[in-house]
Protein backbone atom coordinates (compact mmCIF):
# COMPACT_ATOMS: atom_id res chain seq x y z
CA UNK A 1 0.00 0.00 0.00
CA UNK A 2 3.21 2.26 0.36
CA UNK A 3 4.28 2.31 -3.92
CA UNK A 4 5.31 5.08 -5.67
CA UNK A 5 5.65 5.92 -9.06
CA UNK A 6 8.02 8.64 -10.87
CA UNK A 7 5.31 10.16 -13.08
CA UNK A 8 1.86 9.22 -12.28
CA UNK A 9 0.41 11.14 -14.72
CA UNK A 10 1.80 8.99 -17.71
CA UNK A 11 1.25 5.88 -15.57
CA UNK A 12 -1.15 3.64 -17.68
CA UNK A 13 -4.56 2.96 -16.94
CA UNK A 14 -4.22 -0.46 -16.80
CA UNK A 15 -0.69 -2.28 -16.61
CA UNK A 16 0.28 -3.57 -19.60
CA UNK A 17 0.08 -7.16 -20.71
CA UNK A 18 -3.67 -7.74 -20.42
CA UNK A 19 -6.00 -9.08 -22.98
CA UNK A 20 -9.83 -9.74 -22.97
CA UNK A 21 -9.45 -12.82 -21.59
CA UNK A 22 -7.12 -12.41 -18.74
CA UNK A 23 -9.07 -8.88 -17.79
CA UNK A 24 -12.05 -11.19 -17.73
CA UNK A 25 -10.90 -13.83 -15.40
CA UNK A 26 -9.17 -11.59 -12.71
CA UNK A 27 -12.44 -10.06 -12.28
CA UNK A 28 -15.08 -12.27 -12.62
CA UNK A 29 -12.81 -14.74 -10.02
CA UNK A 30 -13.29 -12.32 -7.06
CA UNK A 31 -17.05 -13.38 -7.80
CA UNK A 32 -17.10 -16.79 -9.06
CA UNK A 33 -14.42 -18.86 -7.07
CA UNK A 34 -14.36 -19.03 -3.24
CA UNK A 35 -15.14 -16.65 -0.62
CA UNK A 36 -12.05 -15.01 1.05
CA UNK A 37 -11.44 -15.60 5.07
CA UNK A 38 -11.27 -11.99 5.59
CA UNK A 39 -14.71 -11.50 3.96
CA UNK A 40 -16.41 -13.43 6.44
CA UNK A 41 -14.76 -11.62 9.28
CA UNK A 42 -15.13 -7.84 7.88
CA UNK A 43 -19.04 -8.95 6.85
CA UNK A 44 -19.77 -10.22 10.67
CA UNK A 45 -18.28 -7.32 11.74
CA UNK A 46 -20.32 -5.28 10.00
CA UNK A 47 -23.59 -7.17 9.87
CA UNK A 48 -23.10 -6.98 14.04
CA UNK A 49 -23.30 -2.89 13.69
CA UNK A 50 -25.99 -3.33 11.27
CA UNK A 51 -28.10 -5.39 13.83
CA UNK A 52 -27.15 -2.52 16.40
CA UNK A 53 -28.73 -0.30 13.72
CA UNK A 54 -31.83 -2.46 14.04
CA UNK A 55 -32.05 -2.62 17.78
CA UNK A 56 -31.83 1.41 17.95
CA UNK A 57 -34.54 2.21 15.34
CA UNK A 58 -37.05 -0.65 17.06
CA UNK A 59 -36.61 1.22 20.51
CA UNK A 60 -36.52 4.57 18.83
CA UNK A 61 -39.95 3.75 17.37
CA UNK A 62 -40.89 2.63 20.91
CA UNK A 63 -40.02 4.93 23.22
CA UNK A 64 -40.00 8.17 20.96
CA UNK A 65 -37.08 10.70 19.94
CA UNK A 66 -36.44 10.90 23.51
CA UNK A 67 -33.96 8.95 23.40
CA UNK A 68 -32.06 10.74 21.68
CA UNK A 69 -30.08 13.89 22.92
CA UNK A 70 -31.85 16.48 21.16
CA UNK A 71 -34.46 19.23 23.22
CA UNK A 72 -35.00 22.93 22.87
CA UNK A 73 -33.74 24.67 21.19
CA UNK A 74 -31.82 21.86 20.35
CA UNK A 75 -34.89 19.96 17.75
CA UNK A 76 -31.82 18.55 14.99
CA UNK A 77 -28.50 16.97 15.70
CA UNK A 78 -27.28 13.95 14.78
CA UNK A 79 -30.00 12.53 12.51
CA UNK A 80 -30.00 16.02 9.78
CA UNK A 81 -25.97 15.72 10.58
CA UNK A 82 -25.79 12.29 9.25
CA UNK A 83 -28.47 12.49 6.77
CA UNK A 84 -26.43 15.73 5.09
CA UNK A 85 -22.73 13.70 5.63
CA UNK A 86 -24.62 10.24 3.78
CA UNK A 87 -25.96 12.35 1.14
CA UNK A 88 -22.52 14.20 0.20
CA UNK A 89 -21.00 10.70 0.50
CA UNK A 90 -22.97 9.58 -2.38
CA UNK A 91 -22.40 12.27 -4.58
CA UNK A 92 -18.33 10.96 -5.89
CA UNK A 93 -20.30 8.46 -7.38
CA UNK A 94 -22.24 10.05 -10.24
CA UNK A 95 -19.80 12.40 -10.24
CA UNK A 96 -17.36 9.56 -11.34
CA UNK A 97 -20.01 8.09 -13.22
CA UNK A 98 -21.72 10.33 -15.57
CA UNK A 99 -19.45 13.33 -15.31
CA UNK A 100 -16.37 11.70 -16.06
CA UNK A 101 -17.99 9.82 -18.90
CA UNK A 102 -19.20 12.13 -20.56
CA UNK A 103 -15.48 13.85 -20.08
CA UNK A 104 -14.27 10.98 -21.75
CA UNK A 105 -12.05 10.48 -18.91
CA UNK A 106 -10.56 6.74 -19.13
CA UNK A 107 -9.41 6.82 -15.48
CA UNK A 108 -13.25 6.43 -14.18
CA UNK A 109 -13.40 2.67 -15.45
CA UNK A 110 -11.75 0.93 -12.91
CA UNK A 111 -13.47 3.04 -9.93
CA UNK A 112 -17.21 4.02 -11.45
CA UNK A 113 -18.23 0.76 -10.68
CA UNK A 114 -17.81 0.12 -7.03
CA UNK A 115 -18.44 4.09 -6.20
CA UNK A 116 -21.62 4.19 -8.21
CA UNK A 117 -22.63 1.05 -5.51
CA UNK A 118 -21.26 3.31 -2.85
CA UNK A 119 -23.87 6.02 -4.01
CA UNK A 120 -26.47 3.90 -4.00
CA UNK A 121 -26.00 2.39 -0.27
CA UNK A 122 -25.13 5.36 1.10
CA UNK A 123 -28.51 7.18 -0.41
CA UNK A 124 -30.23 4.09 1.62
CA UNK A 125 -28.61 5.55 4.92
CA UNK A 126 -29.16 8.74 4.12
CA UNK A 127 -33.43 8.16 3.19
CA UNK A 128 -33.64 6.40 7.09
CA UNK A 129 -32.64 9.69 9.01
CA UNK A 130 -35.58 12.16 7.77
CA UNK A 131 -37.80 9.09 8.49
CA UNK A 132 -36.66 8.63 12.15
CA UNK A 133 -35.97 12.52 12.78
CA UNK A 134 -39.93 12.83 12.30
CA UNK A 135 -40.95 11.40 15.99
CA UNK A 136 -44.17 10.20 13.87
CA UNK A 137 -42.51 8.15 11.06
CA UNK A 138 -45.59 6.40 10.38
CA UNK A 139 -46.56 9.62 8.94
CA UNK A 140 -43.80 9.75 6.84
CA UNK A 141 -45.83 9.25 3.73
CA UNK A 142 -47.23 13.03 4.18
CA UNK A 143 -43.86 14.06 2.34
CA UNK A 144 -45.39 12.41 -0.52
CA UNK A 145 -47.82 14.39 -2.79
CA UNK A 146 -50.75 11.76 -2.53
CA UNK A 147 -54.02 12.11 -3.67
CA UNK A 148 -55.77 12.90 -0.58
CA UNK A 149 -59.65 12.96 -0.15
CA UNK A 150 -59.73 15.80 2.63
CA UNK A 151 -57.81 18.42 0.67
CA UNK A 152 -54.58 18.28 2.68
CA UNK A 153 -51.26 18.56 0.04
CA UNK A 154 -47.75 18.78 1.58
CA UNK A 155 -46.61 22.41 1.79
CA UNK A 156 -44.41 22.92 -0.88
CA UNK A 157 -42.40 25.57 0.38
CA UNK A 158 -41.02 22.96 3.54
CA UNK A 159 -37.54 21.95 2.53
CA UNK A 160 -38.82 18.30 3.69
CA UNK A 161 -40.36 18.14 0.82
CA UNK A 162 -38.25 19.41 -1.32
CA UNK A 163 -35.81 16.67 0.44
CA UNK A 164 -38.16 13.76 -0.79
CA UNK A 165 -38.14 14.78 -4.47
CA UNK A 166 -34.23 15.37 -4.75
CA UNK A 167 -33.61 12.09 -2.95
CA UNK A 168 -36.16 10.18 -4.72
CA UNK A 169 -35.06 11.41 -8.34
CA UNK A 170 -31.24 10.68 -7.16
CA UNK A 171 -31.67 7.64 -5.67
CA UNK A 172 -33.69 6.27 -8.84
CA UNK A 173 -31.51 8.06 -11.24
CA UNK A 174 -28.24 6.74 -9.87
CA UNK A 175 -30.03 2.63 -9.39
CA UNK A 176 -30.82 2.60 -13.13
CA UNK A 177 -27.54 3.94 -14.14
CA UNK A 178 -25.83 1.18 -11.99
CA UNK A 179 -27.85 -1.39 -13.94
CA UNK A 180 -27.64 -0.72 -17.06
CA UNK A 181 -23.76 -0.42 -16.45
CA UNK A 182 -23.85 -4.22 -15.39
CA UNK A 183 -25.53 -5.49 -17.67
CA UNK A 184 -22.98 -6.54 -20.20
CA UNK A 185 -21.00 -7.85 -16.86
CA UNK A 186 -24.04 -10.11 -15.55
CA UNK A 187 -23.95 -11.57 -19.13
CA UNK A 188 -20.60 -12.77 -18.66
CA UNK A 189 -21.02 -14.02 -14.69
CA UNK A 190 -23.87 -16.05 -16.37
CA UNK A 191 -21.73 -17.59 -19.03
CA UNK A 192 -18.78 -18.30 -16.67
CA UNK A 193 -20.91 -19.34 -14.00
CA UNK A 194 -21.01 -23.50 -13.19
CA UNK A 195 -23.41 -23.41 -10.38
CA UNK A 196 -26.79 -23.83 -12.30
CA UNK A 197 -28.82 -21.12 -9.67
CA UNK A 198 -25.83 -18.63 -10.16
CA UNK A 199 -26.49 -18.83 -13.74
CA UNK A 200 -30.73 -18.19 -13.43
CA UNK A 201 -30.25 -15.61 -11.32
CA UNK A 202 -27.54 -14.01 -13.34
CA UNK A 203 -29.32 -15.29 -16.30
CA UNK A 204 -32.57 -13.42 -15.24
CA UNK A 205 -30.81 -9.95 -14.48
CA UNK A 206 -28.61 -9.61 -17.61
CA UNK A 207 -32.06 -9.68 -19.29
CA UNK A 208 -31.02 -11.97 -22.16
CA UNK A 209 -27.84 -10.12 -23.21
CA UNK A 210 -25.99 -11.45 -25.90
CA UNK A 211 -23.42 -9.13 -26.95
CA UNK A 212 -24.49 -8.09 -30.44
CA UNK A 213 -24.10 -5.25 -32.68
CA UNK A 214 -27.19 -4.14 -31.40
CA UNK A 215 -27.50 -4.61 -28.05
CA UNK A 216 -24.40 -3.05 -27.57
CA UNK A 217 -25.65 -0.15 -29.71
CA UNK A 218 -28.70 0.24 -27.01
CA UNK A 219 -26.90 -0.04 -24.17
CA UNK A 220 -24.00 2.60 -25.15
CA UNK A 221 -27.51 5.11 -25.96
CA UNK A 222 -29.11 4.18 -22.42
CA UNK A 223 -25.57 4.59 -20.30
CA UNK A 224 -24.99 8.12 -22.04
CA UNK A 225 -28.59 9.32 -21.68
CA UNK A 226 -28.59 8.06 -18.48
CA UNK A 227 -25.57 10.24 -17.58
CA UNK A 228 -26.54 13.08 -19.40
CA UNK A 229 -29.43 12.64 -16.78
CA UNK A 230 -27.42 12.29 -13.54
CA UNK A 231 -24.92 15.14 -13.95
CA UNK A 232 -27.08 17.72 -13.27
CA UNK A 233 -28.06 15.65 -9.85
CA UNK A 234 -24.46 16.09 -8.51
CA UNK A 235 -25.16 19.80 -8.69
CA UNK A 236 -29.14 20.03 -7.46
CA UNK A 237 -29.22 17.10 -4.81
CA UNK A 238 -27.38 18.51 -2.31
CA UNK A 239 -28.22 22.45 -3.16
CA UNK A 240 -31.76 21.51 -2.46
CA UNK A 241 -30.31 19.65 0.79
CA UNK A 242 -28.37 23.14 1.77
CA UNK A 243 -31.83 24.57 1.22
CA UNK A 244 -32.84 23.13 4.74
CA UNK A 245 -30.48 25.72 7.01
CA UNK A 246 -29.99 28.23 3.78
CA UNK A 247 -34.08 29.05 3.83
CA UNK A 248 -34.37 29.34 7.66
CA UNK A 249 -33.63 32.69 9.38
CA UNK A 250 -31.24 31.51 11.91
CA UNK A 251 -27.49 33.10 12.02
CA UNK A 252 -24.90 30.85 10.42
CA UNK A 253 -27.82 29.21 8.47
CA UNK A 254 -29.30 32.18 5.88
CA UNK A 255 -27.01 32.34 3.75
CA UNK A 256 -26.65 32.17 0.24
CA UNK A 257 -22.81 30.68 -0.15
CA UNK A 258 -25.02 27.48 1.39
CA UNK A 259 -25.33 25.84 -2.05
CA UNK A 260 -22.62 25.86 -3.83
CA UNK A 261 -20.39 25.17 -0.17
CA UNK A 262 -22.43 22.17 0.48
CA UNK A 263 -21.67 20.95 -3.28
CA UNK A 264 -18.29 21.09 -2.73
CA UNK A 265 -18.42 19.72 0.70
CA UNK A 266 -20.13 16.50 -0.94
CA UNK A 267 -17.62 16.11 -4.11
CA UNK A 268 -14.65 16.43 -1.32
CA UNK A 269 -16.10 13.31 1.28
CA UNK A 270 -17.84 11.43 -1.46
CA UNK A 271 -14.07 11.02 -3.00
CA UNK A 272 -12.26 10.75 0.37
CA UNK A 273 -14.83 7.87 0.93
CA UNK A 274 -14.14 6.30 -2.54
CA UNK A 275 -10.51 6.31 -1.42
CA UNK A 276 -10.80 4.75 1.70
CA UNK A 277 -12.97 2.10 0.44
CA UNK A 278 -10.58 1.77 -3.00
CA UNK A 279 -7.40 1.42 -1.02
CA UNK A 280 -8.06 -1.52 1.49
CA UNK A 281 -9.59 -3.39 -1.81
CA UNK A 282 -6.85 -2.52 -4.25
CA UNK A 283 -4.61 -3.93 -1.42
CA UNK A 284 -7.20 -7.43 -0.02
CA UNK A 285 -7.71 -8.40 -4.05
CA UNK A 286 -4.81 -7.36 -5.17
CA UNK A 287 -6.12 -4.98 -8.09
CA UNK A 288 -3.03 -3.09 -8.52
CA UNK A 289 -2.73 -3.79 -11.77
CA UNK A 290 -6.04 -2.19 -12.70
CA UNK A 291 -6.08 0.68 -9.52
CA UNK A 292 -3.10 1.90 -10.72
CA UNK A 293 -1.18 4.99 -9.23
CA UNK A 294 -2.31 7.28 -11.30
CA UNK A 295 -5.79 6.36 -10.43
CA UNK A 296 -5.06 7.41 -6.43
CA UNK A 297 -3.39 10.74 -8.01
CA UNK A 298 -6.39 12.11 -9.62
CA UNK A 299 -8.69 11.05 -7.17
CA UNK A 300 -6.29 12.66 -4.62
CA UNK A 301 -6.03 16.03 -6.87
CA UNK A 302 -10.00 15.97 -7.10
CA UNK A 303 -10.03 16.02 -3.08
CA UNK A 304 -7.41 18.84 -3.28
CA UNK A 305 -9.37 20.84 -5.33
CA UNK A 306 -12.52 20.26 -3.75
CA UNK A 307 -11.11 20.90 -0.49
CA UNK A 308 -9.68 23.81 -1.56
CA UNK A 309 -13.19 25.24 -2.19
CA UNK A 310 -14.26 24.34 0.85
CA UNK A 311 -11.72 26.40 3.06
CA UNK A 312 -12.94 29.02 0.56
CA UNK A 313 -16.15 28.34 2.16
CA UNK A 314 -14.96 28.64 5.51
CA UNK A 315 -13.24 31.84 4.96
CA UNK A 316 -16.05 33.25 2.95
CA UNK A 317 -18.50 32.73 6.08
CA UNK A 318 -15.87 34.48 8.67
CA UNK A 319 -15.23 37.25 6.15
CA UNK A 320 -19.28 37.72 5.77
CA UNK A 321 -20.40 37.81 9.16
CA UNK A 322 -17.93 40.57 10.03
CA UNK A 323 -18.87 42.59 6.89
CA UNK A 324 -22.28 42.50 7.54
CA UNK A 325 -22.06 44.45 10.60
CA UNK A 326 -24.65 41.64 11.57
CA UNK A 327 -24.32 41.32 15.81
CA UNK A 328 -26.01 38.46 15.56
CA UNK A 329 -23.70 36.91 12.68
CA UNK A 330 -20.79 38.08 14.49
CA UNK A 331 -21.74 36.50 18.14
CA UNK A 332 -22.20 33.14 15.71
CA UNK A 333 -18.55 33.08 14.76
CA UNK A 334 -17.08 34.17 17.91
CA UNK A 335 -19.07 31.27 19.69
CA UNK A 336 -18.11 28.37 17.19
CA UNK A 337 -14.13 29.77 17.48
CA UNK A 338 -14.77 30.09 21.40
CA UNK A 339 -17.61 28.66 22.58
CA UNK A 340 -18.11 25.32 23.84
CA UNK A 341 -18.31 23.69 20.74
CA UNK A 342 -14.78 25.31 20.14
CA UNK A 343 -13.52 21.80 20.36
CA UNK A 344 -15.42 20.86 17.21
CA UNK A 345 -14.44 23.76 15.20
CA UNK A 346 -10.65 23.20 15.45
CA UNK A 347 -10.89 19.91 14.80
CA UNK A 348 -13.06 20.16 11.31
CA UNK A 349 -10.11 23.08 10.29
CA UNK A 350 -7.74 20.66 11.44
CA UNK A 351 -8.78 17.47 9.21
CA UNK A 352 -10.70 19.76 6.36
CA UNK A 353 -8.18 22.12 5.73
CA UNK A 354 -5.02 21.81 7.39
CA UNK A 355 -4.43 18.21 6.37
CA UNK A 356 -5.50 18.01 2.81
CA UNK A 357 -2.85 20.38 1.99
CA UNK A 358 -0.17 17.29 2.27
CA UNK A 359 -1.94 16.55 -1.31
CA UNK A 360 -0.17 19.44 -3.12
CA UNK A 361 2.91 17.11 -2.44
CA UNK A 362 2.98 14.09 -5.32
CA UNK A 363 4.92 11.55 -2.61
CA UNK A 364 1.71 12.03 -0.92
CA UNK A 365 -0.75 11.57 -3.74
CA UNK A 366 0.96 8.38 -5.30
CA UNK A 367 1.48 6.66 -1.15
CA UNK A 368 -1.54 4.43 -0.70
CA UNK A 369 -1.05 4.39 3.18
CA UNK A 370 -0.99 8.24 3.88
CA UNK A 371 -3.84 8.75 1.46
CA UNK A 372 -6.08 6.19 3.23
CA UNK A 373 -5.28 7.84 6.22
CA UNK A 374 -5.68 11.52 4.92
CA UNK A 375 -9.08 9.77 3.27
CA UNK A 376 -10.46 8.87 6.81
CA UNK A 377 -9.88 12.20 8.54
CA UNK A 378 -11.53 14.03 6.09
CA UNK A 379 -14.56 12.21 6.56
CA UNK A 380 -14.53 12.46 9.82
CA UNK A 381 -13.78 16.26 9.27
CA UNK A 382 -16.53 16.81 7.07
CA UNK A 383 -18.98 14.76 9.78
CA UNK A 384 -18.01 17.35 12.61
CA UNK A 385 -18.43 20.00 10.21
CA UNK A 386 -22.07 19.34 9.50
CA UNK A 387 -22.45 18.97 13.40
CA UNK A 388 -20.78 21.89 14.27
CA UNK A 389 -23.45 23.98 11.34
CA UNK A 390 -26.29 21.87 12.78
CA UNK A 391 -25.74 22.41 16.34
CA UNK A 392 -23.60 25.61 16.78
CA UNK A 393 -26.64 27.92 15.00
CA UNK A 394 -29.77 26.21 17.17
CA UNK A 395 -27.46 26.05 20.68
CA UNK A 396 -27.26 30.32 20.29
CA UNK A 397 -30.32 31.71 19.16
CA UNK A 398 -31.43 35.21 19.05
CA UNK A 399 -32.17 35.36 22.58
CA UNK A 400 -30.10 34.39 25.12
CA UNK A 401 -32.91 32.57 27.41
CA UNK A 402 -33.37 30.11 24.49
CA UNK A 403 -30.12 28.69 24.40
CA UNK A 404 -29.68 25.02 25.19
CA UNK A 405 -26.81 22.59 24.81
CA UNK A 406 -26.57 19.37 23.12
CA UNK A 407 -25.06 16.12 24.55
CA UNK A 408 -25.65 12.80 22.28
CA UNK A 409 -26.49 10.03 24.04
CA UNK A 410 -25.89 6.12 23.63
CA UNK A 411 -28.60 5.92 20.73
CA UNK A 412 -27.34 8.46 18.99
CA UNK A 413 -24.04 6.82 18.64
CA UNK A 414 -25.70 3.43 17.93
CA UNK A 415 -28.17 4.77 15.48
CA UNK A 416 -24.77 6.51 13.63
CA UNK A 417 -22.61 3.92 13.68
CA UNK A 418 -25.42 1.23 12.85
CA UNK A 419 -25.61 3.17 9.79
CA UNK A 420 -22.06 2.64 9.13
CA UNK A 421 -22.41 -0.86 9.68
CA UNK A 422 -25.20 -1.05 7.57
CA UNK A 423 -23.45 0.50 4.47
CA UNK A 424 -20.23 -1.26 4.79
CA UNK A 425 -22.42 -4.97 5.24
CA UNK A 426 -24.21 -3.95 2.17
CA UNK A 427 -20.98 -2.97 0.29
CA UNK A 428 -19.32 -6.51 1.12
CA UNK A 429 -22.17 -8.09 -0.35
CA UNK A 430 -21.90 -6.26 -3.73
CA UNK A 431 -18.36 -7.03 -3.57
CA UNK A 432 -19.22 -10.42 -3.51
CA UNK A 433 -22.01 -10.62 -5.71
CA UNK A 434 -21.28 -8.76 -8.06
CA UNK A 435 -18.18 -7.35 -10.38
CA UNK A 436 -16.71 -4.29 -8.39
CA UNK A 437 -15.16 -3.19 -11.27
CA UNK A 438 -16.39 -2.92 -14.94
CA UNK A 439 -15.10 -5.95 -17.38
CA UNK A 440 -16.96 -4.26 -20.06
CA UNK A 441 -15.21 -1.34 -19.89
CA UNK A 442 -11.80 -2.55 -18.88
CA UNK A 443 -11.79 -4.79 -22.13
CA UNK A 444 -12.59 -1.37 -24.07
CA UNK A 445 -9.85 0.56 -22.48
CA UNK A 446 -7.48 -3.01 -23.25
CA UNK A 447 -8.53 -2.56 -27.00
CA UNK A 448 -7.96 1.16 -26.86
CA UNK A 449 -4.55 0.82 -25.39
CA UNK A 450 -3.23 -2.37 -26.46
CA UNK A 451 -4.28 -3.53 -29.84
CA UNK A 452 -2.48 -6.64 -29.67
CA UNK A 453 -5.00 -7.86 -27.49
CA UNK A 454 -8.02 -7.41 -29.91
CA UNK A 455 -6.23 -9.62 -32.19
CA UNK A 456 -5.87 -12.15 -28.98
CA UNK A 457 -9.21 -12.15 -28.00
CA UNK A 458 -10.51 -12.64 -31.90
CA UNK A 459 -8.71 -15.70 -32.24
CA UNK A 460 -9.58 -17.09 -28.67
CA UNK A 461 -13.52 -15.93 -28.10
CA UNK A 462 -15.03 -15.40 -24.80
Amino acid sequence: MSEQIRNPSHSPVVAPGYTFRTVTEKISSIVLKGTPRGWYVGFAICFLLAMMLLVAVTYLFIAGVGIWGINVPVAWAFAITNFVWWIGIGHAGTLISAILLLLRQTWRTSINRFAEAMTLFAVACAALFPILHLGRPYFAYWLIPYPSAMGVWPNFRSPLVWDFFAVTTYGLVSLMFWYVGLIPDLGTLRDRAHNTWAKMAYGLLAMGWRGSAYHWQRYHKSYFLLAALATPLVVSVHTIVSFDFAVAILPGWHSTIFPPYFVAGAIFSGFAMVLTITIPLRAFYHLEDFVTVRHLNAMAKVMLVSGLVVAYGYMTEIFLSWYSGNTFEEFLTQNRVFGPYAALFWVLLLCNVVIPQALWLRRVRTNALLLFIISVLINVGMWVERLVIVVGSLSRDYLPSAWGMFAPTAWDWATFIGTLGLFFALMFLFIRLLPMISMAEMRELVQETQPHATAEAAAKPE
